[in-house]
Order: structure tokens, then sequence, then C-alpha cells
């Protein structure tokens, strides 16, 4: 087993509020420096069943775009296992400056080799795995974002007797694999609630596809569309590191985490609820960020 269960517990830490609510957040983000967050047990049956078959020259495709965190994971993954790996990048415009791009360089310098394609090629992904598996029958492909059944089993590994005490369970969503697994997975009197990062209408039949319970709900973030930086949220990240000593991504656990106080504020949750937000990782992302962030003269995230 290349990917291992941690021996110490993952911290949960809980949110000071001046309201009769109480707010934990799941410190995922520090399961491992590199392959962080839900990432990490994404991929932890994918990677470790395909190991356990012992392919002759192993090597793992995956998809994603110019940030993704599932692409960076993957190529810290591909080179501590000693697996050769390729990343499908979603815009065949990066192919003169994807060395300016902070995940794409990461990635190569992790050995990950990264295939190009125009955004049409992009979303026939169904087709293009058949392909690749047709020409790389040994490889293990991993869909975009890591989702897939054995993703969802992998998330399992997020609930433990400690997420049990908890009434709401709180979660950015991409692709949908990290809502559906604790949805699956978590206790029957606990809610689940799916804060959308991007605007996909296919999304919640993904996800109770993957999960076949309906204890589940999906809200927007609001604070733009995917990849989409607003100064509020930038104001939001910050201010929240100051005070929790918690850092957050812009593109999903920053979101997240204003979403959640924004519902409080409004009166979502009942009085006495116990609310606990995953940290999912994706911190990856920020210098990327902060890089187009001082490109457009903007303030950064610290």
């Amino acid at each position: 087993m290349f990917l291992k269960i941690p021996s110490q517990p993952i911290p949960i830490q809980k949110i000071p509020l001046d309201k009769d609510i109480a707010l934990f957040i799941k410190r995922e983000d520090l399961i491992h420096p590199l392959i962080s967050g839900n990432k990490y047990w994404k991929l932890f049956h994918n990677i470790n069943t395909y190991i356990d078959r012992k392919p002759e020259k192993p090597f793992v495709i995956t998809f994603g775009g110019a940030f993704s965190n599932h692409i960076a994971a993957v190529a810290a993954l591909g080179k501590l296992a000693g697996i050769s790996t390729l990343g499908i990048i979603r815009g065949e415009e990066l192919i003169s400056k994807w060395k300016e791009n902070p995940t794409l360089s990461f990635a190569s310098k992790n050995r990950m080799n990264l295939k190009f394609i125009t955004r049409e090629e992009y979303r026939n992904k169904e087709k293009l795995t058949e392909f690749l598996q047709e020409e790389f029958p040994d490889a293990l492909i991993v869909p975009e974002g890591g989702t897939n059944a054995d993703a969802v089993e992998g998330v399992k590994m997020m609930l433990n007797d400690e997420t049990k005490d908890f009434d709401y369970l709180c979660t950015a969503v991409g692709t949908g694999g990290t809502l559906a697994g604790i949805s699956r997975h978590c206790e029957d009197y606990q809610k689940v609630i799916g804060i959308k990062a991007v605007e996909d209408s296919s999304l919640e039949n993904r996800i109770s596809g993957l999960t076949l319970k309906k204890n589940f709900n999906l809200i927007n973030s609001d604070l733009g569309g995917y990849g989409k930086i607003k100064d509020e949220n930038i104001l939001f990240i910050n201010d929240f590191k100051e005070k929790y000593d918690i850092p957050l991504d812009p593109i999903y656990t920053g979101k997240m985490m204003q979403k959640v106080f924004q519902l409080i504020e409004e009166g979502y949750f009942p009085e006495k609820s116990r609310i606990l937000c995953f940290h999912t990782g994706g911190l990856q992302g920020i210098e990327g960020a902060n890089k187009l962030l001082r490109e457009q003269k903007r303030k950064i995230i610290i």
C-alpha cells in the first residue's frame, strides 16, 4: 500500500462565533504536504488498487485545467511512487506559456508529461478516455478531479467517530466526488451541504448516482464563476487567516467558508446546530491566483 491511513488523527479546529451555533473545520489540508486534502483520499483506493495489480510499467493518466489541484497531486504522487504520469490539460493556448503557470510547472518538475488539447476535445473526455485506454491498456486513467467510485470509497476515510458529533457536514464542490463520498457514508441523521464552485447542470445527477442517497443540498457560492476571484473573497480569505490562522484557497475552500458564514448570518442553520466544514486543501492554487491578481494590480492572498 503506497498511500496509507495517517497514524495521527486529522485535527478538527473550532471557529469561534458570537452565535448559538458551533462551527468547526476539519483540516484535511494537513494530511500530506503535496497530496493535499480530498485529493489524498480520492486517489487512495485508485492508486493502491492499481499498484496491488503490479503492472509491469505503471502509468497514470488524468485530466485537468491550468490550475488543477488534481493535476498537481497526481504529479507529486507519481514522482513519490516512481510512476510515470501524463496530464491531459484543457486549453491548447497554454502550449507556449505553461512554464509561467505555477501548477503546470510544478507538475512538470514532478516528471508529469503534459499534453494540451483544445477545449472542444476536452469536453469529449469519455471518447478520449476510450482512445487512451486502447493505446495504453495497462494504464490507470483517473477522471478529471479524481471523481469515480473508488474516490467515493476513499472519501469515506474523511469520516470517523469525531465527525458523527455534527448535524451538518459542509464541503466545496467541483466534480462532486467528495460530496458524494460524504453523503454516502455519513450518519443517517446528518445533513450534507455542498457549496458549488462551478456551474454544472449535470452535477446533481452525477452526485446522486455516486451516493445513492438524498441527504445532500447543493448551494451556489454566489462569488463569481469557476476560477473567478472577487475582491470580497480575497478580503474574507485574508481576514480568516488572520483571525484563525487557517489558510484558504480562492477557488474552493475560501468560497465555501464565506458562503457558510453567510448562511449562518441568514439563519439557515437552526440554533444549537453543530456544523463541520471540510478543508479540502487546494492551497497550491494560491500562487497561481496571486500571479493573476498582481497582473491585474489587485490585492493578493496573504
